[in-house]
């Protein structure tokens, strides 16, 4: 492939430290689409014969045909995807293939078929969010009124609906959508005719390559094109801050579905047994989506920190763009699976809940709230009144709403009587009515909102 530059092969140690068939194999469908771009494109420009266009476009298809019967074959001496495909066109059409490698470099080659790749990604994620999206509506939807302890610091802080709690996890997939969403916009440009990083003296037209291969436009400079790796790092952080908001909601389950807590019943299908205590049911699914998050930001900091010192244009390091990518997408697309899984297969003991919740003082804000309200007291002082009432609930192993009026009174004269219409966790929950709050309807609210731009509902926004 080097030609007649080198007078001896590679070394053993080279020929393995430079061959990498074994992982860029993944890219075969995007390099014989780009390939086949490129082709028709030099036949239409005049640049190849037709006769050899069409010889080697119907290569190229048999050459599909076999990758996807058998497998791409791993000839480390032929390196990577590209000459692995360019040997076996030569051997299937003669001479001919080797115009295919016309106006083009392996630099712009593989910078179209990472990005074509890094793009379906994109995709595949976002889809993926999607159903994880009708998961949580779906829960959220059926459990709008199901009380639970809202935390702050893991301690109970005040009541909110299970419904409100997961429509949370609904938003942060949604941002989380957004940035596959615009990493897709940026990336829809094509480096294809940039060549090996200066461009070239063909008549290439580089819009017929980007139209074909579907994208909005050809890059516009040809160093940055070979060299750009920021559609991939685009992608990764995207998918970290993802991998982020699925192990907090696995991090979610494990505490749930713990004995102390109790608040939710794994599916058998999420969950594995004990080698030595049968009692054992243990939520390893979420346990490893809260593990596969620390490899898919891993493989971010090595992509930056890959390109961090690289000057212009494409140095061999770039090589190594692919494997923390390859890796974080199996990993993210893995972790989406077994989250939406879970959330629509798991059984909330909204009982166990709802008494956590009325166990915890949670409603200590709403008498606060009500001495603000009824009496027009400061709140700094109604939050001082109340501190100390919960300190006497807390002294006779009572809630709040089950203390006698008269030991209310003579902590502060001015709680009456009608302060205990606000101090149970139902009353709580539903003066919560502020958008975006916790009450029932508020969240119902949402949910609708949510199934119309999901296209649940017939409708998509």
């Amino acid at each position: 492939m080097w030609g007649g530059r080198f007078a001896a092969g590679p070394s053993a140690i080279m020929r393995e430290i430079n061959a990498s068939i074994p992982f860029d194999k993944a890219l075969w469908r995007h390099d014989i689409a780009a390939s086949q771009a490129h082709v028709a494109m030099l036949g239409a420009q005049g640049i190849v014969s037709a006769e050899d266009t069409a010889a080697i476009a119907a290569g190229l298809e048999r050459v599909a045909a076999e990758y996807e019967a058998d497998g791409v074959p791993e000839d480390w001496d032929l390196e990577d995807i590209h000459m692995t495909t360019e040997s076996r066109l030569a051997e299937l059409i003669g001479p001919v293939a080797g115009r295919l490698h016309t106006a083009r470099s392996r630099n712009d080659q593989v910078a179209t078929d990472f990005r074509l790749w890094v793009r379906e990604a994109c995709v595949a994620a976002d889809d993926a969010l999607g159903a994880l999206q009708v998961a949580l509506v779906t829960r959220a939807e059926e459990h709008a009124a199901s009380i639970m302890p809202g935390f702050t610091h893991l301690q109970t802080a005040q009541p909110v609906t299970l419904g409100h709690h997961l429509m949370a996890y609904y938003e942060m997939a949604q941002r989380d959508r957004s940035r596959f969403v615009d990493a897709l916009r940026r990336m829809n440009q094509c480096p294809l005719g940039a060549a090996a990083l200066a461009g070239t003296g063909f008549p290439i037209d580089r819009d017929a390559t980007a139209r074909a291969l579907g994208f909005a436009m050809p890059t516009a400079n040809s160093l940055d094109s070979v060299s750009d790796r920021d559609f991939a790092l685009d992608y990764l952080t995207a998918a970290a801050q993802c991998a982020l908001h699925l192990s907090r909601l696995a991090e979610e389950f494990v505490l749930w579905a713990s004995q102390p807590f109790g608040f939710v019943r794994l599916p058998d299908a999420l969950s594995t047994g004990s080698s030595i205590m049968p009692q054992k049911k243990n939520p390893d699914a979420a346990e490893l989506v809260r593990g596969h998050s620390g490899r898919i930001v891993g493989s971010l900091v090595s992509l930056m920190v890959t390109m961090k010192g690289l000057p212009l244009a494409y140095s061999k390091d770039m090589q190594d763009d692919k494997p923390p990518v390859f890796e974080a997408a199996g990993l993210l697309t893995l972790s989406l699976a077994a989250m939406t899984a879970m959330i629509a297969d798991s059984e909330f003991r909204i009982e166990r809940m709802r008494a956590a919740a009325e166990a915890g003082y949670a409603t200590a804000t709403d008498l606060a709230d009500w001495l603000v309200r009824e009496g027009g007291i400061p709140f700094r002082e109604a939050h001082h009144i109340t501190g100390t009432a919960v300190k006497l609930a807390e002294s006779k192993g009572l809630a709040l709403d089950r203390v006698p009026l008269g030991e209310l009174q003579a902590i502060d004269p001015r709680i009456g009587a009608r302060v205990f219409d606000a101090l149970s966790v139902d009353a709580s929950v539903a003066a919560r009515t502020s958008h975006g709050g916790t009450a029932p309807d508020e969240v119902r609210k949402r949910v609708a909102e949510a199934r119309i731009a999901l296209g649940l509902d017939g409708v998509a926004s």
